[in-house]
Parts: structure tokens; sequence; C-alpha cells
């Protein structure tokens, strides 16, 4: 019996051949920005393995707004044709290309996980300055943000437009709004991060301005008929700070404004705090905000078993499921999922003929 999770799933003008997608996961190698051999690997192995949609990794809008000196940028032209380059192969492959356009915001300038992801506070050793709404470092060890002019902002929102184009002619077809993670959009989204007492900060309606006018910037640059993701942490998992309630309203919002689908993570705002992992522990987020806001969902988090996968999508509970460390373990996770589940499975032709000859 078939399952909704390996059938074709269209959002505007974008038709997908399943509704498994590969969630955006920073790779901290490139440098200056660009991508690499890499990041062709990396994505086209997931492109090859059956997926769906592949995402591109967070992508700095700036030079700035990289978590680390070793994340992927578009924010110069010349950072067009190294992507431009997976887009293609992504696509031979019979799956379509998206990216993450983000900025670290006060989670920015620090050494990559496997060097201690410790903050970089020496221009000497690669690092720069950190900006965010209010001037509230993340941890004890965190350097105190440069709190955001309203200059300053302005030309943040231009510097997303400005990704969002080169982005365009790269050749991507879906993109999404990097709004989770304790990254500067979220920073800006809870009262944990964002003490402002201007337009940007106090009321819910204030604290969601910022993503909302790169919501609205972005939905005017690109076609008509690309999809438009946002990516949020429906919770902070923190008392007095963003949760699922807020997330309701601002996809409410964000839906207004063009966007088509809430890719539900959470947390990450804050260190220190409690969090139920466990197999599919965000996925109420997704079917939450899916039928309250009523806009499409992905759901991500500890997915690992197909069966799991498949009755996300049959019961509902989102449109889309993403998939991070199962797919670093199994890029062909989506193949041998279809085989085990006896839906008919089209294995790149460099591989097919050798699974079809007898032993």
């Amino acid at each position: 019996m078939s399952s909704p999770l390996y059938e074709p799933y269209t959002i505007r003008g974008l038709t997908l051949r399943n509704r498994v997608a590969m969630s955006p996961m920073c790779q901290y190698s490139s440098e200056d920005g660009f991508a690499n051999d890499w990041h062709l690997v990396h994505l086209g192995a997931r492109a090859t393995g059956g997926v769906g949609l592949v995402i591109v990794e967070a992508t700095g809008v700036t030079p700035e707004g990289r978590i680390s000196p070793g994340d992927m940028g578009l924010w110069d032209d010349r950072h067009i044709e190294p992507l431009a380059r997976i887009v293609r192969f992504v696509e031979s492959q019979g799956a379509a290309p998206g990216i993450q356009l983000a900025h670290a915001g006060r989670k920015a300038s620090c050494d990559p996980p496997w060097l201690g992801g410790k903050a970089i506070t020496d221009p000497a050793k690669g690092g720069w300055p950190v900006v965010g709404p209010s001037p509230i470092p993340f941890d004890a060890s965190s350097p105190t943000p440069h709190e955001l002019t309203v200059a300053e902002i302005d030309a943040l929102v231009d510097a997303w437009e400005a990704a969002a184009r080169r982005a365009l002619a790269a050749g991507f077809r879906m993109i999404e709004i990097h709004s989770a993670h304790g990254y500067l959009l979220h920073e800006f989204l809870s009262p944990l991060s964002n003490r402002r007492e201007d337009e940007y900060g106090g009321s819910l309606e204030n604290r969601t301005r910022l993503v909302r006018r790169v919501a609205e910037r972005l939905r005017g640059v690109i076609p008509d008929s690309m999809p438009l993701f946002a990516r949020i942490s429906a919770t902070d998992w923190a008392e007095g700070g963003w949760d699922v309630d807020q997330s309701v309203e601002l996809a409410r919002a964000l839906k207004g404004l063009g966007v088509d689908l809430i890719d539900c993570s959470s947390g990450a705002l804050v260190p220190g705090v409690k969090i139920p992992l466990g197999p599919g522990y965000q996925v109420p987020f997704a079917r939450r905000i899916r039928e309250e806001a009523g806009i499409a969902t992905g759901a991500v988090g500890l997915i690992t078993d197909r069966e799991h996968a498949e009755r996300i999508v049959a019961d509902g509970d989102a449109d889309l499921v993403l998939l991070g460390r199962e797919l670093l373990r199994e890029p062909y996770w989506v193949l041998k999922s279809m085989r085990e589940a006896g839906v008919e499975v089209a294995w790149p032709v460099q591989y097919g003929y050798v699974f079809k000859q007898r032993r």
C-alpha cells in the first residue's frame, strides 16, 4: 500500500517528487563563503539518494552574519556560480534545490563545532563584532552584541533581498528564511533576547516586524511560482520566552505575506534549557501551526523511522518531513524506505542496473 510520503507534492509552482526534504545542515567548510567540492558531494549524494527537496545550509546574507568563518555566503556575486554548479547537479538527479538565507546575530563569529564552537573575539584570529536586537550576550562566555540601529536593520533587509536575487541567479527553486535556533531573526522574536523600546521591541507586532519585513521583501522579488519557507523555533523552552502561541500568530502573519510553509523546529535561543528529546518531539508544533494558522508545515527532530515518517504525513501532522542526522547516517534513506514499503524505486541508472542483475 502506498503512502503520501512518497507521492509528488506541489507547492506554488514547484512539484517535489516526494515529501521528504534534506534539512539544512551547516558544514563549516567554506572559505570566504564559497561553496566547494565538499558541498557538491554532500548535497548531491542526498539528491541521488531520492529526497524530494535539498535545502542548502544556513547561508550568510552578510560576512558578519555567518556562524563561523567556514559558513557559506551569498553576499557577493562571485558566490553564485559555485552554488549554481550544485543546483545543476541536484536537479539532474530529480530533486529540487532550495537554500536557507540566514544571519547568526549574537551567535556569529564562532569556531566550528569540532573546534569547540567558542566565540572568536580576536580579529587577528578571524573573528568580528557581533550584533543583535539588544546588548544581551548569548551566555557568560559570549561577547555582548552591538544593538542594531534602525538604519542598520534597514541595511540587513536589503542584504536579504540581495542574497535572494543571487539565489535566483544560481537557479534555486525555493528559499527559506532562517528565523530559528537563536540566530538574528529569532533574537528579535523572543522577549528573552529583545528588550528594545522602539518599533522592533515590546509587543508581538513589534518583535515580529523584522521577520515580516524580510518575508515581504523576498516575496516581492522572487517569482510567484517560487515557494517561500520560514524556519522558526516554535518555542524557546524557557519561561517568558517565545512560545507556540506566538508562533501560531507569526505563522498567520507570514501566510498573509506570501510565505508558503513553516519549518517547525525549536530552542537554541538560550542555554541550559530542558528539552524533552525523543522521536518526533517537535511534530506537535507542526501539527498545531498547520491546523490553527492554516499553513503548510514541515516536521523535524529525531525522525529516523520509515513508518513514523509515513504517519506524520498520512495523519496530517505536517506536509513535509525534513531529515537531518538520519540523512548523514544514510544518504539513501528515501530509496531504501521506499523499497521497504513496497513502493517502486527508481535508483540512479548507474546503480539500478546492478540491482536487476541475477547473481
